[in-house]
């Protein structure tokens, strides 16, 4: 028989064992790390695309409504008198009417009876 026997037969399978889970734990460990850093690194990239969405959508509304179809209606000139606006001279002749304050009566037709 081997010196030793079974007690170091006992200890190379507990240290075997040991090396094993040791070995389990650090890639587990390392799995974790890379999913908190893939995490990471698709938060920022979602967030970038987003902002880049939203600003396209700002612009885009802003371009909409200053230049594109969603514009106002330019103000159509108005038509301006070329005339002078003062009264028209009238013939010497011909008396200026002047402004009454009140109505001139006019006379209401009777109605006759019919028959």
């Amino acid at each position: 028989m081997a010196a030793g026997g079974k007690g170091s037969s006992a200890r190379n399978r507990a240290a075997r064992e040991a090396r094993e889970r040791a070995r389990l734990y650090e890639a587990r460990m390392q799995l974790r790390q890379s999913q908190v850093r893939r995490r990471r690194r698709d938060n920022i990239i979602a967030a970038t695309a987003a902002g880049v969405v939203i600003a396209a959508a700002i612009v885009g509304q802003a371009l909409f409504y200053t230049v594109g179809p969603g514009t106002p209606p330019a103000p159509s000139p108005s038509p301006t008198l070329t005339e002078n606006p003062s009264p028209a001279p009238t013939p010497e002749g011909t008396p200026a009417p002047t402004p009454t304050d009140a109505p001139a009566a006019t006379p209401t037709p009777t109605a006759t009876p019919a028959g």
